[in-house]
């Protein structure tokens, strides 16, 4: 059964840093890809970071290059979102997603992934 669980949230304050860690289980290999998505008070669901399953190939949201970086750690089955220069409108609740299958790219498109976490809350707050 496949499992992924967020850690890593909580209050930060503008400029500050919090690195969210995504562990998964039940895959019987490491073909699969991660996203990290963000979901803010009220608003839909978006795509911030995705890292591919065979040629560890990135993608960023335009509103988080240069701030987040996203790498997976197959040893300890285990992918991050390091979150720098945090902004009050990265507050709300990221989620964790597993695509199944290699892929050399990743997406961020929420209908590509097969599995989710139950979330991680992050507040960004001075």
């Amino acid at each position: 059964q496949v499992q992924l669980v967020e850690s890593g949230g909580g209050l930060a304050r503008p400029g500050g840093s919090l690195r969210l860690s995504c562990a998964a289980s039940g895959f019987t290999e490491d073909d699969h890809s991660i996203g990290w998505f963000h979901q803010a008070p009220g608003k839909l669901r978006e795509g911030v970071s995705c890292i591919s399953s065979s040629a560890g190939k990135t993608a960023y949201a335009e509103s988080t290059k240069g701030r987040f970086t996203i790498s997976r750690d197959n040893s300890k089955k285990t992918v991050y979102l390091q979150m720098n220069n945090l902004k009050p409108e990265d507050t709300g609740v990221y989620y964790c997603a597993a695509r199944e299958a290699i892929h050399y790219y990743c997406s961020l498109a929420l209908s590509s992934y097969d599995y989710w976490g139950l979330g991680t809350d992050v507040t960004v707050s001075s």
